[in-house]
């Protein structure tokens, strides 16, 4: 099922509230195979016959509309009867058309108009309905009165319709849909998981500020919104601030996140009840990040609750261990992905909502360990495809309004485009991506190789957030590092597609700038630039290094590493090399007591810190809701558990490696991933010495057990 020929309808009206559409139709009996398709922008939401149909949110997934939009497609059979129905339909704003101000320019996307919606309606394999203007009916005088993604929604309680989606409304009042021009790019099934509420939080403390505010902690830091309960009277309003920090009054801090929206307030829901008893509401079309919602207004608050917010992808794998530390920093992690991915990978739920693309490549493998996360990151890179500009060059963020090509990208950030699919291709067996972009990859690597000189790419962002800004690797050799592992991995995925000519001048061109990079900045005796963390860490990690010196620089970088007391001096790009450095070359104690330290800067001072989610930078004086950090837990998986993918066997097809090591600060291990096979699970102890291992594999897998060197 498709909306080919499928007309797009909006309402006349472009200044009142949130239109809401209406038709009727009749069918001659009860419906036994009934689907929906629906493309509504920018958010929709779907009643048939006085239901909500589904428990969808958010949809559809943003894109790049003027080069794609997606449709969703539901099961509506069991809300449908014989005679008459009415169908009902709810736009918000979303991306499509944004009214905020702010600094990524997403008010002036080329893209944005008035929100619209095409759908169809089958019912046993005929078509019942379609957008003909001429059915629908539709009025902006409805309760939402504003929405935005940033700022937040204004609910009015007084204007609500009433029974609005059951057949026999008196919707006379109403206006004639109009038609208008679609978004502008191409239409196509929404394949991802959806996203959903998928946990409901209590309060831990509901606070009285004075003055009467209520200030709700619900202990742990997530993307979402709060559902409250409320009494009062008629116009009475209610207002909720969210925000992951208190001010020193214990009201809630909103300024630490930064000043990136530029109109209205970020952050921030209205409901104005209709004096009726207890009235129940919780926005639509918006989402927040948040721990605390500030509680403001005339009404007295009944009940309020958190509700969790984010693509609802499986959980495919978890570990634990007899330190419960690392096991409450892994479960930091998964709550970061969750809530850092609401539709799209995002860099933060609360300031920003941006598809940044350094921080989606640094986290790709912790999320596929811990989630079923390909799909949904597959439809992404089709964003950031569609979002490169003829000269192959991209943005740091996808989808763009035209922001972050000059500045937010570089090498280590277009690596998305290249890791990714090479993720997901070891993880799950899909060549999707990387059969699917190939051509877009090599239009990137001839745009990024004429920013070279002299094999260098000095261009780009580099080892963001460091603890010491002034102290961070060259920013040429850390572009080059990545350039050459794009350029390597290009030449991988010509051989598989049988591009022969490809592959040879792509593995040349890699060749030249390790050259370049081993000439330009390797010292001698296993020192690479000025001795930063990150430029030992990733000669290594991004096999620069001359193999016959890689386990002298290895043994230099440990030293660093002790020397400075097991604190990591990097950002986030050595926050992912170092570690994996140091365990490839026998130093896995030294990297594990690096994850684990407990001073600051570290990944644990967050956790004593209070942290449940991982904070953007060390110190944690912006947002404390990021996944860049997040490499951590695929290290665990991967050096602990030993769960080692193998392009040989990509997705563990009829085989598996495990390579777990013991660490002497722990005394048991174990974990499990679910590959499209089955589930690999292994678990070890370490007691006085005797390192015993037990490893479950899907039957019919093999599976090579390779046990470390005493």
């Amino acid at each position: 099922m498709n909306l080919d020929h499928v007309k797009f309808i909006a309402a006349a009206e472009t200044d009142g509230g949130a239109p809401y559409f209406r038709a009727e139709f009749t069918l001659p009996a009860a419906a036994t195979d009934a689907a929906l398709a629906i493309c509504g922008l920018g958010f929709h939401e779907i009643w048939l016959n006085g239901h909500r149909v589904g428990d969808h949110q958010l949809d559809p997934i943003v894109t790049e509309f003027d080069r794609r939009s997606r449709y969703v497609i539901h099961d509506v059979t069991r809300y449908l009867k014989s005679g008459k129905n009415a169908i009902g339909v709810i736009l918000g704003t979303g991306w499509y058309n944004c009214p905020t101000a702010d600094v990524w320019n997403f008010d002036h996307a080329t893209w944005r108009d008035r929100v619209k919606f095409a759908l169809r309606l089958t019912v046993d394999a005929h078509e019942v309905l379609t957008t003909h203007p001429e059915c629908w009916k539709v009025s902006c005088a409805g309760p939402i009165r504003q929405d935005s993604i940033r700022e937040g929604e204004c609910y009015d309680a007084r204007r609500e319709f009433g029974p609005w989606s059951e057949p026999g409304f008196d919707d006379s009042g109403w206006e004639q849909a109009i038609l208008v021009s679609p978004p502008g790019g191409v239409l196509e099934e929404q394949t991802s998981p959806p996203c959903r509420v998928t946990r409901t939080i209590e309060p831990l403390r509901l606070n009285r500020l004075e003055g009467g505010s209520r200030v709700a902690d619900f202990g742990v830091n997530l993307s979402g919104w709060c559902r409250i309960r409320v009494r009062g009277k008629a116009g009475s309003r209610i207002e909720l601030r969210y925000g992951e920090r208190l001010h020193p009054d214990g009201s809630v801090d909103k300024e630490h996140i930064g000043k990136f929206v530029l109109s209205g307030e970020n952050q921030c829901d209205r409901y104005i009840l209709r004096g009726e008893g207890v009235e129940e509401w919780a926005p639509r079309f918006t989402f927040h990040g948040f721990q605390y919602c500030q509680i403001d207004g005339d009404a007295e608050l009944v009940a309020v609750t958190a509700e969790f917010v984010h693509t609802s992808f499986a959980g495919i794998g978890d570990f634990s261990s007899s330190d419960g530390e690392l096991n409450a920093l892994n479960r930091m992690v998964q709550e970061s992905y969750r809530g850092n991915f609401v539709g799209i990978p995002f860099d933060c739920p609360h300031r920003e909502k941006n598809g940044w693309t350094g921080d989606t490549q640094l986290a790709c493998e912790a999320g596929l360990c811990n989630f079923d996360a390909a799909s949904s990151l597959e439809q992404w890179l089709d964003t950031l495809v569609d979002c490169q500009r003829p000269n192959g060059q991209l943005p740091g963020i996808a989808p763009t309004s035209g922001w972050g090509y000059n500045w937010g990208a570089g090498p280590a950030w277009d690596a998305a485009l290249f890791v990714i699919p090479e993720t997901i291709y070891l993880y799950t067996g899909s060549e999707r991506s990387y059969r699917k972009h190939f051509d877009a990859m090599l239009r990137y690597l001839d745009y990024a190789w004429e920013m070279t000189d002299n094999d260098l790419a000095a261009f780009g962002l580099g080892d963001w957030n460091h603890v010491d800004n002034s102290k961070i690797a060259p920013v040429e050799l850390t572009s080059s590092f990545y350039l050459y592992t794009c350029t390597r991995l290009a030449a991988k995925f010509a051989t598989r597609l049988g591009r022969s000519g490809d592959a040879a001048e792509l593995a040349s061109r890699a060749e030249r700038m390790r050259s370049a990079i081993n000439r330009r900045y390797y010292n001698g005796s296993g020192s690479y630039a000025h001795d930063e963390m990150t430029a030992l860490g990733g000669a290594l990690y991004h096999e620069v290094a001359p193999e016959s010196e890689r386990q002298q620089i290895a043994d230099r970088l440990a030293e660093l590493v002790r020397a400075n007391r097991y604190k990591p001096y990097f950002g986030i790009l050595g926050a992912k090399a170092v570690p994996r450095a140091l365990a490839d070359y026998g130093h896995i104690d030294t990297a594990y007591r690096l994850l684990t330290q407990p001073e600051y800067p570290g990944w644990i001072h967050w956790l004593r810190q209070g942290a449940t989610t991982l904070w953007g930078n060390w110190h944690g004086e912006a947002s404390r809701n990021h996944i860049m950090f997040g490499d951590v837990s695929a290290w665990c998986f991967r050096y602990l558990g030993g769960l080692t993918p193998d392009e040989q066997h990509p997705g563990f097809a009829g085989h598996v490696t495990l390579r777990p090591n013991p660490v002497p600060e722990l005394d048991w291990f174990r974990m499990y991933h679910d590959t499209p096979a089955g589930r690999i699970a292994l678990e070890w102890s370490n007691l006085d010495g005797d390192f015993k291992v037990k490893v479950t594999v899907p039957e019919g897998i093999q599976y090579h057990l390779e046990m470390p060197e005493k």
